[in-house]
């Protein structure tokens, strides 16, 4: 980028580096929704609710059959029982 280049662009900086940190975001937050030990990690917080009583079973039912169809799309069974 030469110095005329980068003078014009200049007040377009801090729109360049928001749009940086919203990828890296979204970046961030797709690891971790498809991040196998943080569902296993939700699935024993959940059991650990239930034995406390500080969930209702439906309540924990819900949540764990959210947490098992983010396992399952991430190990590709979903796509599977659709063409199966």
């Amino acid at each position: 980028m030469g110095l005329i280049t980068g003078l014009l662009t200049l007040p377009l900086a801090p729109v360049r580096g928001t749009a940086w940190l919203a990828e890296r975001i979204q970046e961030q937050a797709e690891n971790e929704l498809y991040d196998e030990s943080a569902i296993h990690q939700a699935l024993i917080e959940l059991e650990d609710a239930r034995e406390a009583g500080e969930l209702s079973d439906e309540e924990i039912d819900d949540a764990e059959n959210a947490l098992l169809e983010r396992l399952m799309a991430i190990r590709g069974f979903a796509g599977e029982e659709r063409n199966g």
